[in-house]
């Protein structure tokens, strides 16, 4: 095994850690919030620290095998498709934080009615199949995996666009409540804006697997036919 080689399995390996890591992160904001565990949210605020030097550390260690060892085709691929996955995962990081922070600050539990009807444990079951499956397809290389991503992201989007008269009738019907509520509303928001991070890691696996970016083939896609108006 080259040089070359081993320090590509050390970043895989690190990579996969980061999204463990940023995946235990979401299940604790979730549970923190949930069950009103104060404790488990200042456990995920503390281990934010975690989730930023692994960020940092896999950043140097592309920049450092891009600038070294000149790598091509494939590995060349793969590094750059790493440092947009890692930055990706941090985001979803700090979203699990944010999360954490309003479970923690939180001046009672919010009620299981609540939960239902904004339907924020559908959202985070969604996220965090979302996570776990991109983090799969990514150990395995499977291609076949990536596809389903971007119809589970559309969910979270569908939810988070149904949301905002579900809110309105809770305030309406809570006045007491409405900071909480409207701290939900924002919890909400972070739920679609990570799933949509996720759909940008399963665009970069598209890239890594296939030297396809998706963007530019949707574009290409939607470009008017020659001579249209």
């Amino acid at each position: 095994m080259s040089h070359l080689d081993t320090n590509l399995d050390q970043l895989k390996n690190d990579l996969i850690q980061m999204w463990n890591l940023v995946s235990s992160q979401m299940e604790k904001a979730r549970l923190a919030l949930i069950n009103g565990d104060k404790d488990l949210a200042r456990e995920v605020r503390a281990n934010e620290k975690m989730v930023d030097a692994f960020e940092l550390k896999i950043d140097m260690d592309c920049e450092n095998i891009i600038m070294l060892q000149n790598p091509v085709a494939i590995d060349l691929r793969f590094l750059l498709s790493v440092l947009k996955i890692n930055y990706n995962l941090e985001r979803i990081g700090d979203y699990a934080n944010a999360i954490a922070k309003s479970a923690e600050h939180a001046d009672k539990a919010w009620p299981d009615t609540v939960f239902e009807a904004t339907r924020v444990p559908e959202m985070f079951f969604v996220a965090q199949s979302m996570i776990q499956e991109s983090l799969a397809s990514f150990e395995r290389n499977d291609r076949k995996m990536v596809s389903t991503l971007f119809g589970m992201d559309e969910k979270l989007d569908k939810i988070n666009n149904d949301i905002t008269p579900i809110i309105s009738r809770l305030i309406k019907d809570n006045p007491d409540d409405i900071p909480m509520l409207l701290d939900l509303f924002s919890i909400i928001r972070k739920l679609e804006r990570a799933g949509d991070h996720i759909t940008n890691i399963a665009e970069e696996l598209v890239f890594y697997f296939d030297a396809i970016i998706v963007k530019h083939s949707k574009l290409q896609k939607n470009k008017p036919a020659s001579g249209s108006k």
